[in-house]
């Protein structure tokens, strides 16, 4: 009963920080989206913040779940983006995307909310990673780009995105239609013969020396 309640609470969590906003949400409209006692949030979580924080966390490793399978399945760097776009239009249709824009406002001033908004947003870089790190391998890039940073710098770029289509639609627009550009670069590169990658490979190293 326990578990039971407390996916209750999380579930509850995250429709109400959907449905009202994070400056709105309060232990009393968790409670009554739940179905549950408003005292129960307290019991199982201490605060609301920590309920909020680990709402975060499970409501990041249920969307990492269900696009997992996907991304296993993806064979180019120009798939991955094209994954993006579709996954960006699916999210943003969820109000996870304005869901996102609220935690990370609200990290600046709770630590326990940023925390969980970094561990979140951590779930996703990792799945990232892994797609970077096999897709990469194929291309004049293996061994010069760095998976785990190019994750991390592609994450934060999706997100700068995500929140600059509130105010600029058409820039954000622009802004993944250069990503698109890049993509279409790196499925060139992975057509090359094998010794055009190595004439790549080594303009790369001797231009970072």
């Amino acid at each position: 009963m326990s578990a039971a309640t407390k996916e209750k609470l999380l579930e509850g969590a995250l429709r109400t920080l959907a449905e009202q906003g994070i400056a709105k949400a309060s232990a009393r409209s968790v409670a009554a989206t739940a179905g549950v006692g408003q005292g129960l949030i307290f019991y199982h979580f201490g605060s609301v913040d920590e309920l909020f924080a680990a709402a975060c966390r499970y409501g990041a490793e249920q969307r990492v779940a269900r696009y997992r399978d996907r991304l296993a399945d993806l064979g180019s760097l120009a798939e991955l983006l094209e994954f993006a776009r579709a996954m960006h239009e699916e999210e943003r249709a969820a109000g996870n995307v304005a869901l996102l824009g609220q935690l990370l406002a609200a990290g600046q001033t709770s630590p326990v909310l940023a925390a969980a908004t970094a561990d979140g947003l951590g779930l996703w870089i990792e799945e990232l990673e892994k797609v970077l790190t096999r897709l990469l391998a194929a291309t004049p890039l293996a061994g010069y780009a760095d998976p785990a940073g190019l994750a991390r710098a592609t994450a934060a770029s999706f997100i700068g995105i995500e929140l600059y289509e509130g105010v600029d639609p058409g820039g954000a627009g622009s802004a993944l239609a250069a990503l698109e550009q890049l993509a279409g670069l790196a499925t060139v590169l992975e057509g090359l013969g094998s010794l055009s990658q190595r004439v790549v490979r080594h303009g790369l190293r001797r231009g970072t020396r």
